[in-house]
């Protein structure tokens, strides 16, 4: 199926192009994890290589925007090597209404949390699937244990009123394990009321490394939808 005859991929190819839109030259920019997100890199590519933009540095969020970003020709840095970043660009997996998020669908919200939460501006691309009156109604809080933790924290967050269930590996036996070699548990809860309280307590259970509650970080969301066949992004 080609793009043109998949308006989903195409929606999320503009959202990506949109945001791609937004790095100025000179610019040091985080680069998130997912598939939006990888028609932005894609896009940065392809403005480097036709000479629009000059002089932009990449920090990777996950192996896979790393990858990414060597196959599209975006020049890579760490963030030993850097002392700023001047726009960062990720998806998620559920927005809500006052711009908070739960991400970590891809085993990748350490990293993002780190590189996002340091960006000047952080922009957000979502389908308009994505979007939430409340955190938690449609997708579950990734939280990444260390291995040697992951019984206690199970029963901690248990007492906290949530379901944690360990991630499992598709196509491979056993849970999944990130990019920093630790399991993620995905917790349900039946409300969340306050993430802001939430991520704190979350992070504050001895064995969490970090939880995929983004809250009081995103400058701007755009979404994409599908509209009469046609693709458009609009903002939040």
């Amino acid at each position: 199926m080609t793009a043109a005859a998949d308006p989903v991929k195409l929606m999320k190819q503009e959202v990506g192009k949109a945001a791609a839109a937004l790095v100025k030259s000179g610019s040091i920019v985080g680069l998130g994890t997912g598939s939006t997100t990888a028609y932005t890199i894609q896009f940065l590519g392809d403005r480097l290589k036709s000479g629009e933009l000059k002089d932009i540095i990449g920090i990777p969020t996950s192996f896979q925007s790393e990858v990414l970003a060597k196959q599209y020709g975006v020049p890579l840095a760490t963030l030993d090597a850097i002392d700023h970043i001047d726009i960062a660009i990720d998806g998620a997996d559920e927005v809500d209404p006052q711009k908070n998020l739960i991400k970590g669908g891809g085993a990748a919200h350490t990293r993002e949390k780190v590189v996002d939460y340091l960006a000047e501006q952080f922009i957000v691309v979502v389908d308009s699937g994505k979007l939430v009156e409340r955190l938690g109604s449609t997708f579950a809080v990734p939280v990444e244990v260390i291995p040697m933790a992951i019984t206690p924290v199970t029963n901690a967050i248990k007492k906290l009123g949530g379901k944690p269930e360990l991630r499992m590996g598709v196509k491979k036996a056993g849970p999944v394990i990130t990019d920093q070699g630790n399991f993620v548990l995905d917790v349900r809860f039946d409300s969340i009321e306050d993430p802001v309280s939430l991520e704190k307590t979350l992070n504050n259970i001895p064995g969490v490394l970090e939880n995929g509650i983004f809250v009081n970080c995103v400058d701007l969301v755009l979404i994409g939808e599908v509209k009469d066949g046609q693709p458009l992004v609009r903002q939040l």
